[in-house]
């Protein structure tokens, strides 16, 4: 992408910060956050911030793509409001494109999710029948319904990204979102602190782990393909906890033990693999990092900091 007017909502949060950030080398680049889940300390200096909702109807919208990643982004906000949650995440998302479609713009690409395909130890195809189990499920698949009228009545190019486990560290993007970043950065940050993570149940539970810098790859390129449709992005990769724990371990030099406990969800997803054929059909996009050397970058800030205070 080049010499484009880009909106990314959410983008001082994880990331979409990473995306802006990216997206900000070669194009005029605006993020709007409300910064509940978002800072702008995240965002380079040749990003434009824009403090604001996205159920508002004052910030920039004239812009030839919007990249729609703003969200109550986990299943435990939605449970504690979900009348808020459907505000952000359905309103929001229409407001959003509305407020564009009206200024001109023709594509948008949004963040869905995968949390919608269950438990399967298989990798989960795009066009597999889903359900909705909570309520952040709901409102991303309502996003994709959607999404699925502005192709259709409004002709736009509208691409639904369903993420699997995105993951960065805290030394990058992702320490502000603290209980809600990923069991990557936080497993990592509690071991190289010398605590002991905690794992539910028994710590088998797989994740599809995809770096960010990956995903931010996938935004941009569905952009530039002009997409429509729903795309899984994830890596057709599963590691256990346990196994992730042990190449934290292995990263850091420590040799510190899990502690596991009882699962407090009902409902909890126990297993996750993308299968993103569609969208490398679609793109030829495939990750470039694999989760090996993913640990290694989230682990690598604890290193240096060490190195330092030595």
């Amino acid at each position: 992408m080049n010499g484009q007017r880009v909106l990314v909502t959410g983008g001082a949060g994880f990331i979409g910060s990473n995306l802006a950030n990216r997206l900000a080398a070669n194009n005029d680049v605006i993020a709007v956050d409300d910064t509940y889940l978002g800072t702008p300390e995240n965002l380079d200096d040749d990003v434009e911030f824009v403090e604001a909702s996205v159920l508002d109807d004052d910030y920039p919208a004239d812009v030839d793509v919007v990249f729609h990643l703003a969200a109550l982004s986990s299943r435990n906000m939605h449970e504690s409001d979900p009348q808020r949650g459907c505000r952000v995440n359905v309103e929001g998302f229409v407001n959003t494109v509305e407020r564009a479609r009206e200024e001109g713009c023709d594509t948008v690409v949004y963040a869905s999710t995968s949390s919608i395909y269950g438990s399967r130890t298989e990798p989960s195809p795009v066009d597999m029948d889903v359900e909705a189990h909570t309520a952040y499920e709901a409102s991303k698949l309502a996003r994709e319904r959607y999404a699925e009228y502005y192709a259709n009545h409004h002709d736009m190019n509208v691409a639904g990204l369903r993420f699997f486990s995105v993951y960065q560290g805290f030394g990058g993007n992702e320490q502000h979102k603290g209980e809600y970043a990923n069991t990557v950065a936080q497993f990592a940050d509690a071991i190289a602190n010398g605590e002991a993570p905690e794992l539910f149940g028994d710590g088998t539970q797989t994740r599809d782990f995809t770096h960010v810098s990956d995903v931010a790859r996938a935004c941009e390129l569905a952009a530039d393909e002009k997409l429509t449709g729903v795309f899984n992005v994830g890596t057709e990769e599963a590691y256990s906890f346990n196994e992730m724990v042990a190449m934290i371990n292995d990263a850091l030099g420590t040799d510190i033990d899990p502690e596991y406990i009882e699962c407090p969800f009902d409902g909890y997803v126990h297993d996750t693999m993308a299968d993103y054929s569609a969208f490398h059909d679609a793109t030829g996009w495939e990750p470039q990092i694999g989760f090996e050397e993913g640990v290694e970058r989230v682990c690598r800030p604890y290193l240096e900091d060490a190195t330092e205070t030595n």
